[in-house]
């Protein structure tokens, strides 16, 4: 268990003071942000103070079960981390994308050359790989390599057998990221109204469509109808935003098989769940591994010391000269990171500790939420080290005073906007909590986790212990 945190249990007034003038100066894009501030941290847990009321200056401690947006695989501080940002400052040296990079070759080859750690999920020599700065940044690269299927790169003119080729498929719930290509695979009014959507009436216009999640049914209707026009389906193995939704056994394989006979590339984002869901990636399934055109990873892969993203896509799938040019694109310090990191999960069997941890947690939330507080709670679910808690809906509407309980209880966690409104029938899938703890969560730690969930609830409902 990591060591506790060492403070003062209040603030200087100076300090407070610094905090509320960076709040200030700091966008707020919640309309309302939590009280709390963050002071410091080793591991999974961390000092925070309180910065509003008569609390304001208080601190306290808390157990990290957001993995800062679910990317700190490994806790804050980690040796490997600071090693491997010492050695690739020392050593690695800084290169763009135009030249080759010995720290970006090493890494590249060690996960998807001969025999690399990858090459399970992309067989070695039919895959290559670039880096951007952000989940968002790499599904916008990923959906550029489909767009660019649609025409012949010399003549710029529409490909034969693909420039008819122009719906998308996404799903309801679904999130792939904020910028302005993204937006439109968000099927959520409130994130779509007032911003620009692609126009189909224009030359390379596309229209995107959405289904219900895991709906065998649906897929195979909207594919007797559009395949022939389909260019690509993009797809969350484990929907995160919409409640850590998983899917039916065998439907994301189903999905891989008619995704290609139509003729279609299908997209993995993969930015939430990599190396979460007690295996690197979350697109397989009993059988193995689901084979993918284009996957995209990221959060964890930044080991929590760097915002970075990472598309796999087939060696065939590329762009324009000079067309997706990016600075971020695995520079070496980065990769020096990224390698160190993987080393230490397969070394240490980091993954095959989460699948066991998932079970632990995904027993316990049943136990000491789902059954204990059925006013709060309606559902456990998730894989791994991403597990999601449903609200009941009297629950959701107190969603915000709810947390802030969870969190002075001692843990930090996160909420989900959930799937809402579903077609086909489905129910209606209300925020949802989401425990995503660092990969180096013991069983000791994940227990107490729960527990200070389980408090924290008693404390907003007013029960005494």
């Amino acid at each position: 268990m990591s060591a506790a945190p060492t403070g003062p249990a209040t603030l200087p007034p100076g300090t407070l003071d610094t905090l509320a003038r960076g709040r200030e100066l700091h966008l707020d894009h919640y309309g309302r942000r939590l009280p709390f501030a963050l002071l410091g941290g080793t591991g999974l847990r961390q000092r925070y103070a309180e910065l509003e009321g008569e609390r304001a200056g208080a601190v306290f401690e808390a157990l990290d079960a957001s993995g800062g947006y679910a990317s700190a695989c490994l806790g804050a501080g980690h040796e490997v981390v600071r090693r491997a940002l010492d050695r690739g400052t020392r050593e690695a040296g800084y290169a763009t994308d135009e030249i080759g990079s010995l720290e970006r070759s090493a890494l590249l080859t060690e996960v998807l050359g001969e025999g690399g750690l990858w090459t399970d999920h992309f067989p070695a020599g039919e895959y290559h790989a670039s880096g951007r700065n952000s989940g968002s940044e790499g599904m916008e690269l990923a959906l550029r390599l489909a767009l660019e299927t649609r025409f012949d790169h010399r003549t710029l003119r529409p490909a034969t057998g693909r420039g008819e080729r122009d719906r998308i498929l996404a799903f309801e719930g679904a999130w792939h990221g904020w910028t302005s290509g993204l937006v439109p695979f968000l099927n959520r009014r409130h994130y779509r109204l007032g911003l620009p959507v692609p126009d189909p009436s224009r030359p390379y216009g596309t229209t995107v469509d959405h289904l219900p999640f895991g709906d065998e049914t649906a897929l195979a209707g909207y594919l007797s109808q559009f395949g022939d026009r389909l260019l690509a389906v993009v797809v969350e193995p484990i929907q995160g935003d919409a409640g850590i939704l998983t899917p039916p056994p065998g439907y994301l394989r189903s999905l891989a098989e008619r995704t290609r006979r139509a003729g279609a590339l299908l997209i993995a984002d993969e930015v939430l769940t990599f190396a979460k869901s007690g295996r690197f990636f979350a697109m397989a399934d009993d059988e193995g591994p689901v084979p993918t055109d284009i996957t995209v990873i990221g959060k964890s892969i930044g080991m929590g010391a760097q915002s970075v993203s990472m598309v796999i896509a087939r060696k065939e799938l590329t762009v324009r000269g000079s067309g997706a040019v990016a600075t971020s694109d695995l520079r070496p310090l980065g990769c020096a990171v990224i390698r160190d990191g993987l080393r230490h999960i397969v070394d240490e069997k980091l993954l095959e500790h989460s699948a066991a941890l998932g079970e632990q947690f995904t027993a316990a939330l049943r136990e000491e939420a789902v059954a204990a507080f059925p006013e709060l709670y309606r559902e456990i679910r998730g894989r791994g080290v991403i597990q999601g808690l449903e609200l009941t809906e009297a629950a959701a509407g107190r969603l915000v005073e709810l947390r802030e309980h969870i969190v002075r209880a001692g843990v930090m966690v996160e909420f989900m906007a959930g799937a809402g409104r579903r077609s086909a029938g489905l129910r209606y899938v209300f925020p949802t909590l989401r425990i995503a703890p660092p990969l180096i969560t013991g069983p000791r730690e994940a227990e107490e986790i729960v527990a200070r969930i389980a408090e924290g609830s008693r404390a907003f409902l007013g029960r005494p212990e």
